[in-house]
């Protein structure tokens, strides 16, 4: 079913005058309904505009793209990173920027589709197992074209995230990766540095990360990271010039509220910690590590919640032939008697 709202969803959301607790969304730090984060927020739109149309590439730039972009690599361990104004923007710009004879485009299971190129339909593999085996067989044919293979970090099913165990079973060492980190970046890893690391510590040929910077810093913009080589060749091209970057205010609240999301990662740890030690059969969900969302695909239990004034994520995804998603999202927004509430009614099922 889908509710329309007339203001942002938090930890309670009012429909048709009904009052429902809500474990959905992406929202994982609560921050955009946070008063102290939209203050500086405000302040930041203040001092430099609601945004900013022109060119990365034009004669007047900004100090503040430059000044967060350094901020970003040193949080997340990469030799540098650009930003644009959306996660999909960014995987859009990798995928088109790397379709040249020298690649060739493999995906793992469950790669988002933002990683695709718009003008093809590139599919999935259905299991790493199927994947390696293409891979090695590209890789024992001929040796002119590199592989880039594409996956997202968190893929709501464990199969990457926290041990990409399965991902090291491919011949990293001769593998351009491209890895989509938006679930991730802003709240896992040490101070919310997402995978970066984790996986250069794998050695892959090549490292490109890419995300949204909406999920876990709450804010419209996305990045890319990897070296300077492969950054500088990103800027150079005229998809990235021909674009409007994300809007200075937004990038200038992920550096200024930094003490804000040290408290909200905290305070997420805790909530999810506190769901996990109150919630009986957890193996009914599909769940990561240190990670706020638990998937099902029992629509009568996303029913039993609906019935129990409990809204959680579910639709189908990303189109409409595809199976219904149903996760609980837990958020630094949530507080214990929300997770009482929502254990009470799953251990009730």
């Amino acid at each position: 079913m889908v509710y329309n709202l007339d203001s942002f969803p938090s930890n309670h959301i009012l429909i048709e005058g009904k009052n429902y607790l809500y474990f959905g969304g992406t929202s994982y730090l609560g921050l955009q309904t946070d008063v102290d984060f939209q203050n500086i927020f405000i302040k930041n739109i203040r001092k430099h505009g609601t945004n900013y149309g022109a060119s990365r590439k034009s004669n007047v730039r900004l100090n503040i793209y430059d000044e967060t972009e350094a901020y970003l690599s040193k949080l997340i361990g990469s030799e540098t990173c650009v930003s644009l104004s959306s996660g999909y923007l960014a995987g859009q710009l990798i995928a088109q920027s790397l379709n040249t004879k020298k690649h060739s485009f493999f995906y793992a299971p469950n790669t988002h589709a933002a990683l695709n190129l718009s003008i093809t339909k590139n599919k999935s593999t259905q299991s790493y197992r199927e994947l390696k085996a293409i891979l090695s067989l590209h890789l024992a044919n001929q040796t002119e074209q590199t592989p880039v293979v594409f996956l997202d970090a968190i893929d709501f099913y464990g199969t990457n995230f926290p041990d990409f165990e399965a991902l090291k079973s491919l011949p990293l060492s001769d593998i351009i990766l491209v890895v989509d980190d938006s679930h991730g970046i802003g709240i896992t890893g040490e101070n919310g540095s997402g995978v970066f690391k984790t996986i250069q510590a794998l050695n892959p040929k090549e490292l490109i990360v890419c995300c949204s910077l909406g999920k876990g810093f709450g804010i419209q913009a996305g990045a890319i990271f990897g070296s300077k080589y492969r950054i500088n060749k990103l800027e150079s091209t005229a998809f990235f010039g021909g674009s409007s970057p994300a809007a200075p205010a937004n990038l200038a609240t992920i550096v200024s509220a930094e003490n804000i999301y040290t408290a909200k990662r905290k305070t997420l740890k805790h909530n999810i910690d506190y769901f996990i030690n109150n919630i009986e059969n957890l193996e009914r969900f599909k769940w990561m590590k240190t990670h706020p969302a638990f998937s099902f695909s029992n629509e009568q239990l996303n029913k039993h919640l609906e019935n129990n004034n409990i809204i959680v994520t579910s639709f189908r995804y990303p189109d409409e032939t595809s199976p219904i998603m149903s996760r609980i999202v837990i958020s630094a927004a949530h507080t214990e008697e929300d997770i009482s509430r929502l254990c009470e009614v799953l251990n009730g099922y």
